[in-house]
């Protein structure tokens, strides 16, 4: 059996780098390679809660913007871009947020979510001058790069930085402390891939894992969820209508007939029919209570049964 050298070339990005703990992944079986390819991505969670402090400044910046009616925008190429794109589709459906809530912008456009575009992410111009179409004060913007240096990401950081609104970088380059025109870093070292420069591997599952907590954690900050519940869900087909029937009814343990009933009064809207059957009160009430808590159940609960004693 034949190995391949263990040659240590430096390069700028950890991600770019061979991984002493796979070089002989071509000589594996395949339950060997499923296996090398596992253990690496099992240190991936342990990278990202190393790096959560930082990831809880981002959403609290996320938060302030949307409170204050302006938006978050992700910025990315590649793999990076591909998954702020998904992440920011899965939103709407998911919480029932405004389509502009978050913008994701994605070195090449459209046709790069499908097919490579050729030096896309090398043109920080580019980056600055597609945020900048949409971007307005108050924004926050979070841009993603595996490496740490894509230009089209950082010349879009620092154009928004300039413009005054808070930037957040997930970079998968942990030996950069500091980066030009952004807020805050957050660095994760998820280490060499198990196929070198493969970053939609252990970066890639690390930004996709940052990007689901950061959005998610958003959402619960704004009050798009009760408990642990989706009750901003938009039922758009039968297994969400079904869903939103059970919600309801976990959350207030009532019968599935007292529940759809009140679905029917609410006009459909699971969170007026959960504040409806939780406090006793009539929907339209109910909306109103809503209404002044911006969407929170817990506090519009609250301000009800302050009322009621």
């Amino acid at each position: 059996m034949v190995s391949v050298p263990r040659q240590v070339v430096h390069v700028d990005s950890p991600t770019e780098q061979r991984n002493p703990r796979t070089t002989d992944i071509d000589l594996m079986s395949t339950v060997g390679i499923l296996g090398a390819l596992n253990a690496e991505d099992r240190m991936v969670p342990e990278a990202v809660h190393a790096v959560l402090p930082r990831l809880a400044q981002a959403v609290d910046h996320a938060v302030d913007a949307l409170r204050a009616g302006r938006r978050v925008h992700y910025v990315g190429a590649g793999t990076s871009g591909r998954l702020a794109t998904l992440d920011a589709a899965e939103l709407v459906p998911t919480f029932n947020v405004p389509g502009d809530w978050f913008i994701a912008h994605h070195a090449g456009g459209e046709r790069a979510l499908r097919h490579a575009v050729e030096n896309a992410e090398d043109d920080a111009e580019a980056g600055a001058a597609e945020l900048l179409e949409t971007l307005e004060p108050g924004d926050f913007v979070l841009g993603l790069t595996a490496s740490g240096r894509t230009p089209y990401v950082l010349g879009a950081l620092r154009a928004a930085h300039e413009r005054g609104c808070k930037t957040a970088l997930v970079s998968g380059n942990a030996r950069k402390t500091s980066v030009a025109g952004v807020d805050v870093l957050i660095a994760v070292d998820t280490g060499p891939e198990a196929i070198a420069g493969s970053t939609r591997m252990k970066a890639g599952t690390a930004q996709k894992i940052i990007l689901t907590a950061f959005s998610t954690a958003t959402m619960i900050k704004l009050g798009r969820t009760y408990s642990n519940l989706m009750v901003s869900m938009r039922a758009t087909n039968a297994k969400l209508r079904g869903r939103t029937l059970r919600i309801l009814r976990e959350a207030t343990g009532m019968s599935e007939h007292d529940c759809a009933e009140a679905l029917t009064a609410a006009g459909g809207d699971l969170k007026v029919a959960l504040v409806h059957l939780l406090a006793g009160v009539d929907p339209a009430q109910a909306e109103r209570a809503l209404t002044a808590s911006q969407g929170h159940v817990r506090d519009a609960l609250a301000s009800l049964h302050m009322r009621a004693s």
